[in-house]
């Protein structure tokens, strides 16, 4: 079959080089991959594999080195630090290992926060923050700061607020990183729910293969390569 289907991610030749001189370290080398709309990705591998580094790349937080990066068919690697920034704030949505939630706000409060960096109006941030907190569960502990949420509970408010803004792509660093193995499966079930009924694509890092059943694809970085890239395409 041909690729007909324009990919959501696109990665060709992708190398990411720090350092210079003897110094230097290829954190990744040549790297080739195509995520498609609708696509639960697993992104696996060791520490010091690679796997950050792309999810970075594919997150507009970092530039490649060498090669291209097409997402929706644009080249990011061409873009601006500006025009990176509008990408994330239109179209990607991110949860990291450690929440990063504002202490003293609320979950609602919370999960507003990039759409009153959109410049929504506060009616508009609090519909769609609200419905956001009932796709993950969270209704009831809407004025709950964090420090009064479980953590699996903050690691739910901090997926609302990543799709609060209707991303194309949700990249998730290590979600399972900081909780307990319940609470762990209970995350995982609901990016797999994400991603089967409301059609998000999403991509996970993680180095827990238990975590990474969840996807429907996994790709394997070993040494800044792509080892291995199991499981089909929704094509």
């Amino acid at each position: 079959m041909t690729d007909e289907k324009l990919p959501l991610v696109e990665l060709k030749g992708i190398g990411k080089r720090y350092g210079t001189g003897e110094t230097a370290f290829n954190a990744l080398q040549n790297v080739n991959l195509k995520i498609y709309d609708g696509e639960f990705v697993a992104i696996m591998g060791p520490s010091g594999s690679g796997k950050s580094t792309c999810m970075n790349l594919i997150g507009a937080l970092d530039t490649p080195t060498t090669g291209q990066y097409l997402f929706n068919g644009y080249h990011v690697e061409h873009f601006s630090r500006d025009e990176r920034a509008l990408l994330r704030r239109k179209y990607l949505g991110f949860v990291f290992q450690g929440f990063n939630l504002l202490a003293r706000t609320s979950a609602l409060e919370n999960v507003e926060l990039p759409l009153l960096y959109r410049g929504e109006s506060p009616k508009v941030r609090r519909e769609a923050a609200l419905l956001a907190l009932e796709k993950v569960g969270l209704t009831k502990w809407k004025e709950h700061t964090p420090a009064e949420l479980s953590g699996g509970q903050q690691q739910r408010v901090a997926i609302a607020r990543a799709i609060v803004t209707h991303p194309k792509l949700l990249l998730a660093d290590e979600p399972t990183g900081s909780l307990d193995s319940h609470r762990s499966v209970e995350i995982m079930e609901l990016l797999q729910q994400l991603n089967e009924e409301e059609k998000i694509t999403v991509a996970l890092v993680t180095h827990e293969p238990d975590m990474a059943e969840y996807a429907k694809r996994k790709v394997h970085f070993v040494d800044g390569y792509i080892a291995s890239d199991t499981g089909g395409s929704v094509l």
